[in-house]
């Protein structure tokens, strides 16, 4: 009788330990960063998000764009461990809908790294290499282009193309806000363009 008692009690141990294991990796979860490619057309989004949908997956963020006819851009999904491999099977037999979508890395999340933001706003008549010139000076001083946002627009009074961008940037401790600010100035008049760097608010 003891000895039965026992072996029942091991069994119901092992069958709580096991559900208990079960539902920890239900709430595990894994982020999945990815880019999304293709000629544009209404639909594209729900295409995408119903795949997401469909595996548990929550669309966490995204920055997405028409470039000239294309669509494009890269978002970040949270969905169950188990189901990734399945989701991420999903969206890249969307290829078959004309999307090319490349899961790149599993997204971490990491400290925010020391240091200060800042906003840097420019505009200026459009040529060749005006960001090549403007992201050296910043490489120089250790700055990191956190998001960067650009595009090209009529210049009033037929004047030709205006190039315009916006960018948030973080400067490590020991980058001196005005000595970037002051480099910046520098190329400004060569490049024909107004610079803006301030502190993030």
């Amino acid at each position: 009788m003891i000895g039965r008692r026992r072996a029942f009690l091991r069994t119901a141990n092992a069958e709580i330990a096991a559900g208990a294991r079960g539902a920890q990796s239900a709430f595990m979860l894994t982020n999945l960063v990815m880019t999304v490619i293709g000629a544009d057309r209404p639909g594209i989004v729900q295409l995408v998000a119903a795949r997401v949908a469909d595996h548990g997956g929550n669309w966490v963020e995204s920055r997405m764009c028409n470039l000239c006819g294309q669509f494009a851009g890269i978002l970040r999904v949270e969905v169950p461990v188990e189901r990734a491999d399945a989701l991420v099977g999903a969206l890249q037999r969307l290829d078959t809908e004309g999307l090319r979508i490349t899961v790149h890395a599993e997204a971490r999340k990491l400290a925010v790294p020391a240091g200060s933001s800042a906003t840097l706003e420019l505009v200026g008549q459009d040529r060749p290499g005006i960001l090549r010139t403007v992201s050296g000076v910043l490489a120089n001083h250790g700055v990191n282009v956190e998001e960067l946002a650009s595009e090209c627009v009529s210049a009033p009074m037929g004047g030709g193309s205006l190039f315009q961008a916006r960018a948030t940037v973080r400067l490590p401790e020991t980058a001196d806000l005005g000595a970037v600010r002051a480099d910046l100035e520098k190329i400004a008049a060569d490049l024909m363009v107004d610079l803006n760097l301030k502190p993030a608010e």
